[in-house]
């Protein structure tokens, strides 16, 4: 159990507090509300572009991870289709110094043409290396506006294309941060061995003075319901063929989201599952194959993916897997492999929120979906999930009309 303590200041600031006395570290964590979904369709990569161009400075702080480091702390930030993330680990004793620093950017980024242009070559460089110029790196380019007609999800993070980053401007760039990057779009928690009036009292000296604005509504259009069987092939210089069946999913608040969490463990047991022991050891048509879901806030994809041994076919692997795939929604998980995947899950995440970082970021996340205390919460929605809810979804998950298949096709095979 996680405890923690919640305030929130005049501009609508979201903080949240959890004591640790175990560490002399602290951590300050940022979540903004906003990710790729929040986007122009025109103009995609701007929040992650953002992840780059709040480390240039702001108007008092030239350079942000210069005070970090001499304070001995560190800081990183990720960005995905629905959140942006920025956290700090430091001592505690110099705590305030990563609040100054990340007060200071919220309240005035500086905008100059100078880090635009070297943030833009930054990320322009990583579009090319990651997705462009790297073996399978441009597959969710192609997989997501596949597998999504209408709703942003059908853009990747890094953007739609690297011209909607070259062409950005600098008031393009100073929209998009006074939309989102203020207070009243913001949770931020503070994790560490200190008292609550004393962390009330900091957060207000740093962040109370910065002016409040309305928090921006966000209206997606919704993703209608998939219909038919989807299928993209393409040609690519890769050393195996390689395959992406996407499978549309349960929204992150729902119940269905945790069973298609352990059904994905199902499908992909290392050495035990059916897709191993029939496509792998038996059939041999595969070298790799793994199940996993996105996590995705709005509605997301359940994938099965890996890679077509030598001497078989994506045809044959797609005739074999579809058999397999009819087993898991006929043939109910027994009770006692249920429990191993539980108790797999339960594990994980509890050697996982060993980590005080991870502890931060958990409880903005959940306090984002609607209640940090969910995170104490998730043990019981495993829990309570029976053999008879993994097949009742894998019957109305795993169909064809559900999926969106992406084909890589190696052109040196």
């Amino acid at each position: 159990m996680v405890q923690f303590e919640r305030f929130e200041l005049s501009n609508g600031l979201k903080v949240i507090f959890h004591k640790d006395i175990s560490t002399p570290m602290a951590v300050v964590n940022t979540l903004y509300d906003v990710g790729a979904r929040d986007e122009s369709e025109t103009q995609t990569g701007f929040a992650h572009l953002f992840e780059h161009l709040m480390f240039g400075g702001s108007i008092n702080i030239p350079a942000f991870d210069s005070p970090l480091q001499n304070a001995g702390g560190e800081s990183n930030a990720f960005t995905s289709n629905d959140i942006t993330n920025y956290y700090n680990v430091l001592p505690a004793q110099n705590i305030e110094t990563a609040l100054w620093l990340e007060s200071d950017r919220m309240l005035s980024l500086a905008f100059s043409e100078k880090s635009l242009e070297v943030q833009r070559s930054v990320v322009i460089e990583e579009f090319k290396q990651n997705y462009l110029n790297q073996p399978y790196g441009d597959a969710w380019l192609e997989l997501r506006p596949l597998a999504y007609e209408v709703h942003p999800y059908k853009w990747a993070t890094i953007g739609k294309e690297i011209k909607h980053i070259e062409d950005a401007t600098l008031e393009d760039v100073k929209a998009f941060f006074h939309k989102y990057y203020h207070p009243s779009n913001a949770i931020l928690c503070i994790a560490g061995n200190f008292e609550l009036d004393f962390i009330k009292t900091i957060v207000n000296k740093w962040f109370g003075d910065i002016p409040k604005q309305k928090k921006p509504v966000r209206i997606l259009p919704a993703e209608p319901k998939q219909l038919a069987f989807r299928k993209k092939r393409i040609e690519r210089d890769v050393p195996a063929d390689c395959f992406y069946y996407a499978f549309k999913m349960a929204e992150r608040k729902s119940e269905e989201y945790y069973m298609a969490d352990v059904l994905s463990d199902e499908l992909s047991k290392e050495k035990s599952s059916k897709l191993y022991l029939k496509l792998k050891k038996e059939l041999q048509l595969v070298t790799e194959i793994n199940t996993y879901i996105l996590g995705s806030i709005d509605h997301g994809l359940f994938i099965i993916t890996g890679k077509i041994a030598p001497d078989s076919s994506l045809e044959e692997l797609d005739k074999a897997l579809w058999l397999v795939l009819e087993e898991y929604k006929t043939i109910p998980i027994n009770d006692e492999e249920l429990k191993r995947l539980k108790l797999k899950i339960r594990t994980s995440r509890e050697f996982q929120e060993q980590a005080l970082l991870n502890r931060a970021m958990n409880l903005c996340f959940y306090e984002l979906l609607g209640d940090a205390n969910g995170m104490n919460e998730e043990a019981q929605i495993y829990q309570a999930i029976e053999p008879s809810h993994l097949l009742d979804l894998a019957q109305s998950l795993l169909l064809k009309e559900n999926c969106s298949l992406l084909e890589i096709k190696s052109i040196t095979k």
